[in-house]
């Protein structure tokens, strides 16, 4: 059997006996979570609960002094920035800002791996966002909002992890670029169904790693469009047809305003505003 072949019968094997090993969502992210959940939690129990992580508290902070909360008064505790950014949006945010934790490894090869996927991933991210905020000024009747768009881009690959685990554990065999290619292509999303499954998101999450590969707009505005976009922006698509039929189905609904919407000044000021929020 090919190391091809070999990894794709392994992870089909391993997801159909829920024998795949999944990424556990980071601690903090959990607790925040849970108090986020909880109908008696107050703006100041949210607090002392991201203090208990200081590299998200800080975090917490310099998104609330951020251009994309859009106050001119600045913040300087965890209480007054969670006050600002509110208890419905704390929770995605800080789940958003605790997943960086997950990209790592002890080897070498895979380690440079998960920080390119987090800087790809950040880049794509970054760009939703921009897109995002570019685009409800002119539909505020739509049902998104930009906490939730966030996090979806930001865990819109999460399946690769475990792909990245595999091979971590089988050097000799799946070391080849192309081999983890075709498995991350094949398996990603079904995976990161999964692992967000495991850690009990809702549909709207799992509904955004089930649709982001699609290549066709379908018929209405959805947080995967935005995605879409960061990962043209990121030059992902590698039939260039696929990718202009997205460009021109966006510009005839108004998600865009020309094929070239990284050039248009509201949308690249937006993106450095979003880049910042991740140094």
């Amino acid at each position: 059997m090919s190391a091809e072949n070999a990894l794709v019968t392994l992870l089909m094997a391993k997801l159909a006996t829920n024998m795949l090993v999944l990424p556990t969502l980071p601690e903090i992210a959990v607790r925040v979570r849970q108090a986020a959940d909880d109908p008696d939690i107050n703006l100041h129990a949210m607090a002392e609960v991201i203090s208990l992580d200081p590299a998200l508290a800080a975090r917490m902070i310099k998104i609330a002094n951020s251009a994309f909360i859009g106050r001119s008064i600045k913040v300087s505790t965890v209480n007054q920035a969670v006050t600002r950014i509110g208890l419905s949006q704390v929770k995605n945010i800080a789940t958003a800002m605790a997943l960086e934790q997950l990209f790592v490894s002890h080897t070498p090869e895979i380690a440079a791996k998960m920080a390119e996927l987090w800087r790809d991933t950040v880049h794509v991210t970054c760009v939703a966002m921009a897109c995002l905020q570019a685009y409800l000024p002119k539909h505020k009747h739509d049902n998104l909002n930009l906490d939730t768009l966030t996090l979806a881009a930001l865990i819109h690959r999460i399946g690769v992890l475990p792909i990245l685990a595999e091979a971590e554990k089988h050097p000799q065999v799946f070391g080849e670029e192309t081999f983890l290619l075709r498995a991350i292509d094949e398996f990603s999303s079904p995976i990161g169904e999964a692992i967000l499954r495991s850690w009990e998101f809702s549909d709207t999450f799992i509904d955004v790693v089930h649709r982001w590969q699609l290549t066709e707009f379908e018929g209405h505005v959805s947080y995967a469009d935005f995605i879409r976009l960061g990962l043209i922006a990121a030059n992902y698509y590698r039939d260039r047809r696929e990718q202009d039929k997205l460009l021109d189905a966006y510009v005839q609904v108004g998600l865009i305003s020309t094929s070239a919407f990284m050039q248009e000044p509201v949308i690249a000021l937006a993106y450095n505003e979003a880049k910042a929020l991740f140094v």
